[in-house]
């Protein structure tokens, strides 16, 4: 199976309290003289305390079109970029060298060359190394990314991939749009990168032994006709987020059968799951999971909550969409592990709209 040796998350470099970020976007998105208290009612029931983002506050009022935001998203992803893919495979214990694929995931901007191609000469890889670049994922592309990681490893079991997540949401924040979807959008995401390394069951990190989970099974859903919940409208001012408020209903009425039946398929049920890795859509989002999966500390005779890693990575940093999972998977590592051969999900939706689940072992 495929073996979790390391995971390293980075945010952006400028972090702000969430009033100060409201602040902003009511001079940003509003017009002249409106009344603010949706905007006030939106941010304050986010449940998130503080994000960071990938330019100075007072500089978001001065990006001029779509080619400004997408030339700062390409360099604020290579300098993100770098670094997450560096702390990895220190982490690890390889070398960039080491590294056979890399899987580059993004939403929030486009680039040609990819961002990955970008970064192979700046990290030292070889030139021979795999690239796989991915868009149009969005919050899914975290737990995607890595299950395509592991269909490659299991056809290569000697090697090494890397998956690398950088999401700089803020740069696709529209100026002079007062929608509901946008401002529930600068409410909850915020910028931020992650990197994984993934390694064959073959192939030894040397004295250093992977503290991570293996990947057991990994599974794709599509829900048909949902594609309207949730996406981008393409503008001439660069990425309009589309959040349909059915969001949350689309997660209650398809995402257990999912779940149950993945885990089944296994000979486990929910409250066999010892860490839930899920990404935080958002509050009414994570309350649907709870609901549909049965999560709550009551029904699974927990003391806490069972997405607690989950709602604290929201409230500290935000939606960062499709690194925010690997982050989580990240702080599920650092914090108190689950016991040895116990089982652990991973689970992320997005556009499509769609469910990606990765089946754990710790």
């Amino acid at each position: 199976m495929t073996r979790i040796a390391a995971v390293h998350g980075v945010l952006a470099p400028h972090r702000h309290a969430q009033h100060e970020i409201t602040d902003m976007v009511a001079r940003v998105c509003l017009p002249d003289g409106a009344d603010r208290r949706v905007l006030d009612r939106l941010h304050h029931s986010s449940r998130v305390r503080s994000r960071h983002m990938t330019l100075p506050l007072d500089a978001y009022e001065k990006l001029d079109g779509f080619g400004a935001a997408n030339d700062a998203f390409i360099t604020g992803a290579t300098e993100l970029g770098a670094t997450a893919v560096r702390g990895a495979l220190h982490a690890a214990g390889l070398r960039p060298e080491d590294v056979d694929l890399l899987i580059f995931t993004s939403v929030t901007g486009i680039a040609t060359p990819s961002i990955d191609a970008r970064l192979a000469g700046r990290l030292g890889l070889r030139p021979d190394v795999k690239r796989l670049p991915l868009f149009g994922l969005g919050c899914a592309g975290g737990a995607a990314g890595l299950a395509r990681a592991h269909d490659y490893l299991l056809g290569h079991p000697d090697q090494v991939a890397v998956l690398l997540s950088v999401e700089l949401c803020s740069l696709t924040f529209q100026r002079d749009d007062s929608s509901m979807a946008n401002l529930i959008a600068t409410a909850l995401f915020g910028d931020g990168a992650a990197a994984v390394v993934a390694c064959g069951p073959d192939r030894s990190t040397g004295e250093r032994e992977p503290a991570g989970p293996t990947v057991v099974d990994t599974r794709s859903r599509l829900y048909p006709d949902t594609g309207h919940v949730m996406g981008w409208n393409i503008t001439s001012s660069g990425f309009q987020v589309v959040l349909d408020p059915s969001v949350p209903d689309v997660v209650r009425r398809h995402l257990a059968a999912d779940v149950t039946g993945f885990l089944a398929g296994h000979g486990l049920k929910p409250k066999d799951v010892s860490a839930w890795v899920c990404h935080p859509g958002g509050p009414k989002v994570l309350e649907a999971v709870t609901e549909a999966l049965g999560l709550s500390g009551e029904a699974l005779g927990l003391s806490g909550e069972a997405l607690g890693v989950t709602w604290r990575h929201l409230a500290d940093v935000g939606n960062l969409s499709s690194s925010s999972v690997l982050h989580v998977l990240r702080d599920t590592l650092a914090g108190d592990p689950p016991a040895p051969g116990t089982p652990g999900l991973l689970l992320a939706m997005g556009p499509g709209f769609c469910c990606e689940l990765v089946l754990l072992r710790w």
